[in-house]
């Protein structure tokens, strides 16, 4: 199943966590690229991102059309997006621990019933970027 179906799925109560985050590290995602503006939560010139909640979400996107999306929702409809095709297991295995702090992944964020985060937690991103985990690898005490 692609992978935005795996998010209808799991939205609508019928999919599974596990396939959910198998699809999401087999996908190809189109994750777009900065052009060096002024916007403070992009990092100039990589991968378009944003910071809320203390966490950097990664920009990625299943299609074009979910970037096109994006990208009308942001008002900037009008601009080329240059963007990377990307696996999401590179996603989080590569690129999630050279961010600076706690990273995870947004997948289509301007479909509102499309959406899903893929947050800084063990099973989606490497034990030593989980925020989840003590530096021990084991379950952070609350």
């Amino acid at each position: 199943m692609a992978l935005a179906a795996e998010i209808t799925a799991y939205r609508d109560g019928g999919g599974d966590s596990g396939r959910l985050v198998g699809e999401f590290r087999r996908a190809v995602l189109l994750a777009p690229l900065t052009e060096g503006g002024a916007d403070v939560d992009e990092a100039r010139g990589g991968l378009m991102s944003a910071v809320s909640g203390g966490i950097r979400w990664l920009y990625a996107f299943t299609d074009e059309e979910a970037l096109a999306r994006f990208a009308q929702a942001r008002g900037e409809a009008g601009r080329q997006w240059p963007y990377v095709a990307i696996l999401g297991a590179r996603l989080v295995d590569v690129v999630v621990p050279m961010v600076d702090g706690p990273a995870g992944v947004a997948v289509n964020v301007a479909d509102a019933d499309g959406s899903m985060l893929f947050p800084p937690v063990a099973g989606i991103v490497p034990d030593a970027c989980a925020v989840d985990l003590d530096v021990d690898g084991r379950g952070a005490v609350a």
